[in-house]
């Protein structure tokens, strides 16, 4: 039997398709979309898994091809009778296909899906057609037909008997009527303009009612399939009375159109049949003998009924009735989305698909033809590639920056009047790119800052923006390498990768640097990064942090500078210019001149602005040869600065004048600038001493205190104690001596003497004949030891010197007593 059905596939095979295999392969290449066309055929009511056919093999695709495209069917229907093997490549049975379920009469019997793959996109179409099996028998909508015969009927007469139906199709479909043996009538097969066959009976042999009252008669019906199916039905004669003319049409052929969507009910033609005969046997019943079971429900584009017209004398005519169905656009197209991409990348190319879509519209001619559109102004188009599929591709280059997403609503219409119409909106979204570098807010940066600032400081914000989003938009301030006078500019400056803070690294000096110009880059962290630079200007301010500093007149050390004005000289001459200078700008910079002190003020007088010292008045021989002017210059800073300087004068004719006056001017001058630092050199020293000296004497009687107690404890014989400072020599006994000697020496050696001074405790106040200035020593003596007759005393004597202001002695000398050997001297001293 299996042989037999193999036969009879492999017959079809070779009919529809010659002696090639039911299969065409067709490749398209349009709009980058590979597309290709296969075809099987297989017999209704295959098992579930059933084989129908290598795809992969057939379309010369690889099986990891399938898997990466993620290959799929698309049927746009309810049922899925395929399925596919992604992991085979093979197209299997999802369910038991039923061809009459499927198709009806239509013959052949197909139907057609897609097979979609992706990356790149790739759309397969694939047409199953369904081969006929004998699984159905031919039916009778009746299993008894009843007919009602006169016997006056003619021979000849014709009775027209109900059709079998077989819903399959080709030599399974009906192929043959057979009457069971009898008298009376033959039967005579029939072929409909649609290919049905119908039989009626025709009469052979004179009816006698009274003979024959009635007859039973089987009609079978055979297909021809193999095995052979077949369906029998009963027919059952009444022979009547005499009625001797039959019901005739007033047309062979009827024709009439009606829409689709009528309502039940709806009239579509009227039918017309006379009968000469009167009374009962002229009265006509009409009847359709030959509807499909499915008319009542869905009318098709075309119907052919047979109208039965019937006396009651069961004499009959017939007649065909053509209807036409005329299309309404009652049907909406239809989207359905195959594939769809979201997102996008911005940087795709014109041309980039990212959706296929199918419509469909179920009416038929004009109201069927569909057209697609994009409804809004946006940068993507809708093209055609094949029947009924469209594919929405971008029409510009995409700017996520622009527009981040898109709702594209694509209008499918139909050509129908009205035109019906149906919306899908798409939501795609734009991913980002980095194609935008950051953009600072200002071309260049520009701050102020004061001098002597706190490391730390922040000086001022640079901002950029990146309309990239994401990663690509996260911004990293770097400070581009330079020097700024030879170092590298990270030593002064710094600035916050996050936040664009730019702080000072160390304190600016204006004297030194009067602005800084250096780069910084805003680079994103996009794959590659992209930066743009912008310049920073710090402009470092001024303050008052120098003083004035004098130029002229040298202030110094060791030589006298003097400035000579004749005792002849007028109101107003010119005794000297006073320079100075401030390394400060601006105000900071505007210096005044002023006398502070001086030793005839109504003598001379200091220009405010160029500090030129003039006499005021005439000069006399009353004036003093020696003038000492003491002038201070100030800045305009807030606070001001000062600066001081002393211009000696010398009020005489000739230059040996000058010299005597002036010999010891010098000396005076050091002795009083030093005198203050060295009096608080003294004072430390002597602190120190003296906090020292109170250490031992606490240690000496603490030891004493112990000795004492260990002695009193001990039962040793007391021996006497003599003190120190007494000694038996030839049993007349000393007296204490105490000697002082002071060396004091000079820079000058005509200056330095050697002094020989009294023992004691006492303050004495010296007065050299030979210099200018005094000097009071001081001599203090502390007992170290607690008995009245200590050994021990200081001295401290202080001589500074004339010329240089040093001390060139600073004593501290103990004096100790004196034996019958002689006097002992012990002297420190140290000359700066």
């Amino acid at each position: 039997m299996f042989i037999m059905l193999f036969q009879q596939l492999l017959c079809k095979w070779r009919l529809y398709f010659g002696f090639q295999p039911a299969m065409v392969i067709f490749l398209l290449f349009f709009f980058k979309i590979v597309a290709g066309q296969i075809r099987y055929s297989v017999p209704e009511e295959m098992k579930k898994g059933s084989l129908i056919g290598n795809v992969a093999q057939d379309l010369g695709l690889d099986l990891k091809r399938l898997h990466s495209g993620r290959a799929r069917i698309v049927t746009g229907e309810n049922n899925q009778y395929t399925e596919l093997k992604t992991d085979k490549g093979i197209l299997v049975v999802n369910e038991r296909i039923d061809r009459e379920q499927l198709c009806g009469d239509v013959t052949p019997c197909s139907f057609s899906f897609e097979m979609i793959l992706e990356n790149p996109m790739e759309l397969h179409h694939v047409t199953i057609e369904v081969l006929d099996v004998n699984d159905h028998p031919p039916v009778f909508k009746k299993s008894d037909i009843m007919l009602d015969i006169s016997e006056s009927a003619n021979i000849g007469a014709r009775f027209v008997l109900d059709s079998a139906e077989d819903p399959d199709v080709g030599v399974n479909g009906l192929q043959n009527y057979v009457l069971t043996s009898n008298d009376n009538f033959v039967l005579k097969q029939h072929v409909n303009p649609d290919g049905s066959k119908y039989a009626e009976i025709v009469l052979q042999k004179q009816l006698d009612r009274e003979k024959v009252p009635s007859l039973s008669l089987k009609l079978i019906a055979v297909d021809g399939g193999n095995p052979q199916r077949s369906g029998t039905v009963n027919i059952n004669i009444v022979v009547l009375d005499a009625n001797d003319n039959a019901p005739v049409f007033n047309q062979s052929v009827y024709k009439a159109t009606v829409i689709e969507n009528a309502a039940k009910g709806t009239k579509i033609v009227t039918v017309n049949a006379t009968d000469v005969d009167s009374g009962s046997n002229g009265y006509i019943t009409y009847s359709i003998s030959n509807v499909k079971s499915n008319i009542a429900d869905l009318l098709d584009k075309k119907y052919e009924l047979r109208i039965d017209a019937k006396d009651q004398g069961g004499l009959t005519d017939s007649s065909k009735v053509i209807i036409e169905v005329t299309d309404v656009n009652d049907n909406a197209p239809t989207i359905s989305v195959m594939s769809f991409t979201s997102p996008v990348s911005e940087d795709s190319p014109p041309g980039t698909t990212i959706g296929i879509i199918n419509v469909k519209d179920l009416d038929s001619s004009d109201n069927g033809q569909v057209n697609c559109r994009i409804e809004q102004n946006a940068p993507f188009k809708i093209k055609s590639n094949l029947r009924n599929y469209y594919t929405l591709v971008t029409d510009t280059v995409l700017d996520r920056e622009s527009v981040s997403d898109y709702n594209i609503t694509v209008v499918a219409t139909d050509a129908g009047m009205p035109p019906l119409s149906t919306k899908r909106t798409f939501h795609l979204k734009v991913s980002d790119v980095n194609d935008n570098s950051p953009v600072f807010s200002q071309g260049v940066y520009s701050a102020f800052i004061a001098e002597n600032n706190s490391p730390g400081v922040s000086l001022v914000t640079v901002r950029a923006k990146d309309p990239d989003e994401n990663q690509n938009a996260r911004i990293s301030y770097i400070l581009e390498d330079s020097d700024l006078d030879g170092s590298p500019v990270s030593q002064s400056v710094s600035v916050n990768a996050e936040s664009g803070v730019i702080h000072a690294v160390r304190s600016f000096d204006y004297e030194q640097v009067k602005q800084l110009v250096f780069v910084v880059k805003a680079q994103d962290g996009g794959s590659p990064p992209l930066s743009s630079n912008v310049t920073v200007k710090i402009l470092i301010q001024d303050q008052n942090d120098n003083p004035p500093q004098v130029l002229y007149p040298v202030q110094t050390g060791g030589s006298l500078v003097a400035e000579m004005v004749p005792r002849s000289a007028d109101v107003g001459y010119l005794v000297t210019k006073v320079v100075a200078v401030d390394v400060d700008s601006g105000q900071n910079a505007w210096l005044s001149y002023k006398l502070q002190k001086a030793t005839d003020r109504a003598l001379f007088e200091v220009g405010l602005q160029n500090g030129e010292i003039r006499t005021i008045r005439q000069v006399t021989d009353k004036d003093a040869v020696k003038q000492r002017l003491t002038v201070i210059v100030e800045d305009n800073g807030q606070p001001s600065r000062s600066a001081t300087v002393i211009v000696n004068v010398a009020v005489a004719d000739s230059f040996p004048e000058v010299l005597s006056e002036f010999t010891d001017f010098t000396q005076d001058k050091e002795y009083n600038d030093n005198l203050t630092f060295y009096l608080v050199l003294a004072l430390a020293v002597v602190s120190f001493l003296f906090i020292t000296c109170l250490v031992v004497i606490i240690s000496v009687k603490i030891y004493r205190w112990r000795q004492s107690r260990i002695l009193y404890h001990s039962n040793l014989p007391v021996i006497p104690y003599y003190p120190p400072r007494y000694s038996d020599t030839l049993g007349t006994g000393t007296l204490q001596h105490v000697y002082n000697y002071e060396v004091c020496r000079t820079t000058d050696s005509r200056k330095s003497d050697c002094k020989f001074g009294r023992a004691g405790s006492q303050n004495v106040l010296i007065m050299d004949p030979s210099s200018t200035g005094t000097m009071q020593r001081i001599q203090s003596e502390k007992s170290i030891l607690d008995e009245p007759d200590s050994p021990l005393e200081v001295s401290s004597v202080l001589s500074p010197d004339p010329i240089s202001g040093a001390f060139s002695k600073f004593t501290y000398s103990y004096a100790l007593n004196t034996w019958p050997r002689g006097p002992t001297l012990r002297s420190s001293g140290f000359g700066l």
